[in-house]
């Protein structure tokens, strides 16, 4: 299993960014997938996650109405958008996979900065 983040980078308050992950090694369109972040210092937390048929998401009160999840199980990828950015979202972004035969696999993350 194999999961690859991008797109994260530095971005002014009030910026935009599209995460991508791109997922391998297993049946993505069987398995829910989320998105975490972690600031310094900070316990990581679930940003939004999205059910395998892509139907149903959900998302962190801190990220409600500022980003959407989304999955093409043809390309194998989730993507995270994030508009109207703010200096608290800056964290390392990471993809997860959870309960991919029997445990839960993470991506290598990607850091999102958000400052003027």
């Amino acid at each position: 299993v194999q999961l690859v983040e991008s797109g994260g980078g530095l971005v002014h308050p009030g910026g935009s960014l599209r995460l991508s992950c791109a997922a391998s090694g297993f049946t993505f369109s069987s398995y829910a997938m989320r998105w975490y972040r972690q600031a310094p210092g900070k316990e990581r937390e679930l940003v939004a996650a999205i059910k395998s048929a892509g139907g149903l998401t959900n998302y962190a009160d801190s990220m409600k109405g500022r980003s959407t999840i989304a999955r093409d199980n043809a390309k194998n990828t989730v993507y995270l958008q994030m508009n109207s950015l703010k200096p608290g979202d800056t964290a390392v972004y990471y993809c997860n996979a959870p309960g991919v035969a029997g445990r839960d696999y993470w991506g290598q993350g990607t850091q999102v900065t958000v400052s003027s």
